[in-house]
């Protein structure tokens, strides 16, 4: 158990050495190399009969006799994420694809040697970010693949296009010839098919320079990229990279059953904290302040000792559904909580004053234009609906 506890440890220390360096963005080599090591290490573990056994379970239409087609599912992928980044409004995109298995037969019939497919693959992935004279000059010169096979390599992974090219590369005559390729290249045109009958296939571009760095990937690999548009006045161009990406690996989850299984795996991730950045600058930039909280409403009180008042107020917004909340201190100044609001970026703001509770209504105050109105107590529900029904959201 000593021995056990002492590789758990490791592999946890390992598992935050990958994490640190994908923060600190360092190079796409550099970090397929460490999670290398912590799979290596995770793969010393083993099973563990102490915890709780888990089954890994299939698709209930996969088959070993082939019938599972896992085009179907890569293409709904590929659909969700086009679904976000439109429903996102952040810009135009491109969702670039590959294989994995495309790469591999490309690097084979180039004459690189296998040794060299990874870190010359990590290479092809910078070509989205510097142009390939430097990209070759560091296959050659740091990475000493000779000269003719990176003019070879150069020559496929400058094209990009759409399914006329997989039917071009197809009839290849060195790809043609080479298993690994042949397969990507058709499940890739098959990919095509489904994508053109989910209507999206005019933002996907085939592009044979996406290599995704990490080993685990088995088949089909995306990435989404926002395209260049002129900055609008008061931005800096965007450079935030990829703000999506995926693809399918189907020997990873199957590392960690006891019996080998193979399980067919497909997924897909969304840059969060770089659309983030997209929308702050832009909000930013047209001087719109970001909504931080869903709230409706503020509960706010004019006088002292009105605590009581506002919980009770509150409550009543709650039951009824609305977005309400109110400042914790027991007697907050009014100009604090108003000033909240517009921080926050909540719109209305209730206000009990003693007056208030005399006349039986609430004053409804928007932040945005500060006018004020006396609404009866009943008829402050409907009140706040028709109002936050009808106002923009800017969140």
């Amino acid at each position: 158990m000593a021995d056990r506890a002492a590789l758990e440890e490791l592999v946890r220390l390992q598992g935050e050495h990958v994490r640190g360096l994908k923060q600190q963005k360092a190079s796409a080599e550099q970090i397929e190399e460490e999670v290398a090591k912590l799979l290596k290490l995770k793969a010393q573990l083993g099973p563990d009969d102490t915890k709780h056994k888990f089954v890994l379970k299939t698709p209930k239409d996969f088959d070993i006799a082939g019938q599972f087609d896992p085009m179907i599912p890569d293409a709904e992928c590929l659909k969700i994420m086009c679904e976000i980044l439109s429903s996102l409004q952040i810009g135009d995109f491109l969702v670039k694809v590959n294989d994995r298995r495309i790469l591999d037969g490309m690097f084979a019939v180039c004459g690189v040697p296998d040794a060299k497919f990874r870190t010359i693959c990590s290479s092809v992935d910078k070509l989205d970010k510097v142009p390939w004279e430097e990209v070759k000059n560091e296959m050659v010169g740091e990475k000493g693949l000779a000269p003719e096979v990176a003019d070879r390599i150069g020559d496929y992974v400058q094209q990009h296009g759409g399914v006329s090219l997989v039917e071009q590369l197809l009839q290849d005559p060195k790809l043609s010839q080479n298993k690994q390729a042949v397969e990507g290249l058709t499940d890739l045109k098959l990919l095509f098919e489904y994508l053109t009958l989910f209507g999206i296939n005019d933002k996907i571009s085939f592009d044979l320079s996406l290599a995704r760095g990490l080993d685990y990937y088995t088949g089909v690999i995306y990435e989404a990229v926002l395209l260049q548009t002129p900055a609008q006045a008061g931005e800096e161009p965007l450079g935030v990279g990829s703000v999506a990406a995926g693809g399918r690996y189907d020997g990873l989850v199957g590392m960690f059953d006891p019996k080998g299984r193979k399980v067919p795996c497909v997924g897909l991730s969304i840059g969060v904290e770089r659309i983030f950045s997209i929308v702050e600058q832009r909000l930013e930039a047209l001087e719109e302040k970001v909504r931080t909280t869903e709230t409706q409403v503020l509960v706010a009180s004019a006088q002292k000792k009105l605590l009581e008042e506002r919980l009770k107020l509150v409550s009543e917004l709650w039951d009824a559904g609305i977005k309400a909340e109110l400042l914790y201190k027991k007697n907050p100044k009014l100009l604090n909580q108003l000033q909240y609001c517009e921080e926050a970026g909540i719109p209305l703001v209730a206000i009990i004053g003693e007056q208030e509770l005399k006349d039986g209504v609430i004053k409804l105050r928007s932040v945005a234009s500060r006018e004020e109105v006396d609404v009866r107590r009943e008829d402050l529900v409907e009140e706040i609906r028709r109002r936050t029904a009808q106002a923009p959201c800017a969140c």
